[in-house]
């Protein structure tokens, strides 16, 4: 079954996801590119030129909330459960985790092919923090790489196999 939910903003995107919905859809972010695109439209941007904006802000928004790319036509959408295809996976940082304490930078997570696309703290969430970023118990890091670099990005985080 596919389970689609409209919500408001993506705060809550994690939560829903892990409750089993295959899509969620932000309105403030989907109202947000329909303005865009009418504006541009209004300023005499070509509609293809329009279409195609919309589609790079597109794919890169839903890549960072997400894990995969939403093209502009149907079936050009990459899907999240292939095997090959790079995701987002959130990591928490529990209280006895060896991350707590130690910079981003500490991990060479990159060199496995793994981004730190946010930390989110105390609903604060820092889009692309910098590698010097000391991570706290409770802090909730979202990674972006293949399943099996992530696999390996979220043992480094928690087992203490810094690089």
């Amino acid at each position: 079954m596919r389970l689609l939910v409209r919500t408001r903003d993506d705060s809550h995107l994690e939560l829903f996801q892990s409750a089993g919905a295959t899509e969620v859809i932000p309105e403030t972010l989907e109202a947000s590119l329909m303005l865009i695109a009418h504006a541009l439209l209004l300023l005499g941007e070509s509609a293809a030129g329009v279409a195609n904006r919309i589609r790079d802000i597109r794919s890169e928004r839903y890549r960072l909330l997400r894990g995969f790319f939403h093209g502009g036509l149907p079936g050009s959408a990459l899907e999240a459960d292939d095997a090959n295809e790079p995701r987002l996976r959130a990591v928490t940082v529990a209280a006895g985790a060896a991350a707590v304490g130690l910079r981003i930078a500490d991990y060479g997570l990159q060199n496995l092919g793994v981004m730190v696309t946010a930390v989110r703290r105390g609903g604060m969430r820092g889009m692309r923090p910098d590698p010097q970023t000391l991570l706290r118990a409770g802090d909730v890091v979202l990674l972006y790489g293949k399943p099996n670099d992530l696999d390996a990005a979220e043992r480094r985080l928690l087992e203490g196999l810094a690089a």
